[in-house]
């Protein structure tokens, strides 16, 4: 039986070989097109702020490749989060359910607003929320009054749910949006990882209330930094866009703000640079796909390393190409192997639930988080590695 020494030396050398012994990034941006074209247009025009064409004409975009009636460009996906939550009115009186198995400012947003996360486990298969044991918690630890369900120790009202579509892969979204409509939850889509991702033939982030993008550098396209909210409610579209900029009416003589704005809106460069990304995200997804299936094959003879597939019933944009290893000790000696040599492995997001700053949080059991942390990490994922 070979022991943990060899199975990280033969994991090691397959990356050499298969990297030419050149080694690659996490998650490099690709660029191909008219991204510099679009910024000079942008800088020639002197509109570099939120007031320019690009901005307007990136929310046209997104909302056709998503299939959503809206977009709404903002600075960054956790304000996209941030201003969904405040459109709702969550408050300090407020619990919202989310997984522990995502990244930090899903929480953050929440936190913002003055409300408490209250964290669930993930289903091994789809990597989200398990819809099984979620109607398990709600049935254990909250009571119903009137219409609205809350918590039996803290007294606070479940208002809403955040679905995380993790590294692409969606979660089991109906069966999820379901149970919140029968217990009068608030459905929020973090589809931050997921553009390109689909369940069922729709576009991530347009089965719930709201849901958001991001465009980080790191994403499948990026804007440099950047985010959108995508709702299928005029009325709602509009406001979110007045709540991003700093709430200003239209007028020609005078500055009158109506209410608190947060200065959200994404710049002109960004959208700029956004606008060229999706002109190509038919190649850069395709590059992706191919990853998944590139590192299938060079990791088809180690039984120990499984290089996760996505979910029936759906395509995946493959953000980060994931693996689940043997056992912690292969992972944690792989990571002090290789990123010293400059491959861009990682662990996966640490469990919020395990954090300092949100032990004080209402949660389930995390059995399954707890056990994905400790043996999944993230393989190099730019679409650079295969793109042709």
């Amino acid at each position: 039986m070979k022991n943990n020494n060899f199975k990280i030396s033969e994991i090691y050398n397959t990356f050499k070989k298969a990297f030419k012994n050149k080694p690659k990034g996490h998650h490099d941006p690709i660029f191909l097109g008219n991204e510099k074209k679009y910024l000079n247009q942008c800088i020639s025009s002197g509109y570099v702020s939120y007031v320019g064409n690009f901005v307007n004409l990136f929310e046209k975009k997104v909302s056709s490749f998503t299939k959503s009636k809206f977009a709404v460009a903002t600075s960054s996906g956790t304000s996209a989060l941030h201003l969904v939550l405040k459109y709702f009115n969550l408050s300090e009186k407020d619990e919202v359910l989310l997984p522990s198995l995502t990244y930090v400012a899903t929480a953050n947003a929440i936190t913002y607003c003055g409300a408490t996360p209250n964290f669930l486990d993930i289903e091994n298969d789809s990597l989200g929320i398990c819809p099984k044991k979620l109607q398990m918690y709600i049935n254990k630890t909250t009571v119903k009054v009137g219409s609205h369900l809350f918590n039996k120790k803290t007294k606070r009202k479940i208002k809403a749910l955040i679905a995380v579509h993790l590294y692409g892969f969606p979660c089991r979204i109906k069966e999820i949006r379901k149970i919140c409509k029968k217990h009068n939850i608030l459905l929020i889509e973090d589809a931050a990882e997921a553009f390109g991702s689909y369940f069922d033939k729709k576009h991530l982030g347009t089965f719930g209330d709201a849901g958001i993008l991001s465009f980080n550098g790191n994403k499948p396209i990026t804007c440099g930094s950047g985010g959108a909210i995508l709702v299928n409610n005029k009325g709602m579209s509009k406001r979110l866009k007045h709540l991003s900029t700093h709430a200003k009416k239209n007028s020609l003589y005078d500055h009158v703000h109506d209410e608190i704005g947060y200065n959200y809106r994404m710049n002109n460069l960004s959208a700029a640079v956004g606008c060229a990304q999706i002109e190509n995200i038919k190649k850069i997804l395709l590059a992706k796909r191919k990853n998944f299936k590139w590192y299938q094959k060079i990791f088809k003879r180690l039984k120990y390393v499984k290089i996760l597939k996505e979910p029936k019933f759906s395509k995946t944009n493959y953000w980060l190409i994931t693996a689940i290893l043997e056992n912690k000790n292969i992972k944690n000696k792989l990571l002090k192997k290789l990123k010293p040599k400059g491959y861009g492995l990682r662990t996966t997001w640490r469990p919020l639930h395990s954090l300092k700053i949100f032990k004080h949080c209402p949660k389930d059991t995390m059995k399954n988080s707890n056990n994905f942390f400790e043996v999944a990490i993230n393989f190099p994922s730019s679409p650079k590695i295969n793109y042709k």
